[in-house]
């Protein structure tokens, strides 16, 4: 599948605002963090995707009914669903200058993702730190995709190609309206 830049520009995967707030100091302590172990962008990206993965558990998985939706808010209560889970790695991504962009899948709902651009490729990568479990495998691969929910013949996962540099509203509205995660899966998108 080819992927589709929604927006020309490459500074548009890097911008900061409300959902993907990179300059709060919430995000800006734990890139310090990681980068000091990582220094180099392909090293760093690889830290900051096992970070979000496998310290932020998703919130189906653990039966949380807080509902997160902005970086920030994802890395202190330690809690999201995909979309959370991918707003929190864009953030810690872009914070370091790596052009990061939000995309989605679809089977039953809508299911996010990001995709990076690493320096010196001329392709974007798709990474899902949804948060491994059994029967699911999600890995950092910038060769091969190695997502939670890949596409299969026999499989009802759709890939949405367009990459956004901004959360869809479609997602937004319905992560901002949920008031907790039993109301956020009866509302969760269906289509974008």
């Amino acid at each position: 599948m080819e992927l589709i830049q929604e927006s020309p520009e490459l500074s548009a995967y890097l911008v900061a605002d409300e959902v993907i707030d990179h300059k709060h100091p919430r995000v800006r302590e734990t890139v310090d963090r990681l980068a000091a172990e990582h220094a180099d962008a392909y090293s760093y990206a690889e830290a900051a995707f096992m970070f979000v993965r496998d310290t932020i558990p998703h919130s189906a998985d653990t039966g949380d009914p807080r509902v997160t939706w902005r970086a920030s808010d994802v890395l202190e209560q330690r809690t999201g669903i995909c979309f959370a889970k991918a707003h929190a790695l864009t953030a810690l991504l872009r914070a370091r200058s790596i052009p990061t962009a939000l995309c989605y899948q679809r089977f039953e709902v809508v299911h996010g993702l990001v995709a990076v651009r690493l320096p010196g490729r001329e392709k974007w990568a798709r990474q899902d730190p949804r948060g491994n479990r059994p029967g699911v495998d999600a890995r950092f691969s910038l060769d091969e995709e190695r997502l939670a929910f890949p596409v299969r013949p026999e499989s009802n996962v759709v890939d949405c190609p367009v990459l956004y540099a901004a959360p869809h509203p479609v997602v937004l509205k319905a992560l901002r309206a949920a008031t907790d995660l039993t109301h956020l899966w009866q509302t969760l998108p269906t289509e974008l």
